[in-house]
């Protein structure tokens, strides 16, 4: 009995030592917004106007910062679940991502149910509609290889850019907001439910990710990318498994496509535009392919970069330019930089380093 109790407790504490890092993440996050509302003098709620609560005060603000922080790295995720574990190369991840927000914004704004119900309507069938239309791409187009592959599901996400964004039902070119939203989901009345829904659909898309690739199934996907006719021979169905991992990518990027909607209640065109499938690639590169931190830390780095540096300004030879202006270029020379000093991404390269470190004593 006690040799029993000994090896639980050692179970116990490898799997906090393994762990103690991302708790104390978790922990921090959780806390988060009262920090901030502690160091700031601000409320985490709000400012207080009649009968309602207005969206305002440092607190406020980081919530909003960190809430994109974490549906852009479900959209990383979800990605590098294609890109870095299977090695699926996709140009059309902002398909799932923008019609997912669309098929919300319609089951709220178009049809004559309850919100609470419409709601869950347009998040039902988004998901299902993501999950269908990447199977029939994936059916279609997966015995193309490489750049084809790539090239199709852009002129597909493409296509359904174009046509969005001449709908006149969903106004064009400029989109439609959203009027109503139940009040303990409204970021715009409760920020910090919204706060605590978005941390929480984060870690759970982390915890599936994990769980999927160290699984048996994770374990044929890496076969699939490292050699697809090695495992094909091994007798693996290679298809079934990519058809499986481009359905749950799809299915994730339209999860994080529903979470930006209801943040800033505005569908649009823009929410399929290219650079939502080329930040991920960036955010998932720079982070480490094949990595499950490392699309995590892209997405933070890069945000979090463009928060600080979009309002600041650089003076050259008595010039000012704008960074804002030219943050497109600054992008670049930080992704070569990045791939120059992090050839495997910072989680790669660390992993390279550490074992480095390790074998020389």
């Amino acid at each position: 009995m006690s040799a029993t109790r000994t090896t639980q407790s050692a179970g116990r504490g490898a799997w906090l030592r393994a762990r103690g890092l991302q708790l104390a993440l978790l922990l921090f996050l959780l806390a988060f917004p009262f920090v901030v509302a502690a160091l700031t003098e601000s409320s985490p709620y709000g400012v207080p106007r009649g009968d309602r609560m207005i969206m305002r005060g440092e607190s406020v603000r980081w919530q909003s910062v960190l809430i994109e922080v974490y549906i852009l790295g479900i959209l990383a995720m979800s990605y590098n679940l294609l890109f870095g574990f299977t090695g699926i190369i996709s140009f059309g991840h902002a398909l799932f991502f923008g019609t997912a927000g669309y098929i919300l914004g319609l089951a709220l704004e178009y049809t004559d149910l309850s919100t609470e119900l419409a709601l869950l309507a347009g998040v039902v069938l988004a998901l299902v509609f993501c999950g269908t239309l990447g199977l029939v791409i994936g059916m279609v187009t997966l015995r193309l290889k490489g750049v084809y592959f790539a090239i199709f599901t852009l002129a597909v996400a493409e296509m359904f850019f174009i046509f969005l964004g001449r709908w006149q039902l969903t106004r064009a070119e400029d989109g439609f907001a959203i009027g109503e939203l139940p009040v303990w989901l409204d970021p715009s009345q409760s920020r910090l439910n919204f706060y605590y829904l978005a941390l929480l659909l984060f870690v759970l898309t982390y915890l599936f990710i994990q769980r999927l690739v160290n699984s048996p199934t994770g374990a044929v996907f890496k076969a699939i990318r490292e050699n697809e006719d090695r495992a094909r021979m091994l007798g693996y169905d290679t298809l079934r498994y990519k058809l499986f991992a481009i359905v749950l990518a799809c299915m994730l990027a339209g999860v994080a496509g529903l979470m930006q909607v209801l943040l800033n209640k505005k569908v649009g065109p823009e929410l399929l535009s290219v650079s939502y499938t080329v930040d991920p690639l960036l955010m998932t590169i720079i982070g480490g392919i094949g990595t499950l931190t490392g699309p995590v830390i892209g997405s933070t780095g890069l945000h979090l970069l463009d928060i600080f540096l979009r309002d600041s300004s650089l003076t050259v030879g008595g010039t000012t330019i704008e960074i804002a202006s030219i943050w497109g270029l600054l992008l670049g020379g930080i992704f070569i930089l990045a791939v120059i000093v992090f050839p495997a991404g910072v989680v790669g390269t660390w992993r390279r380093w550490r074992a480095r470190w390790a074998k020389r004593g």
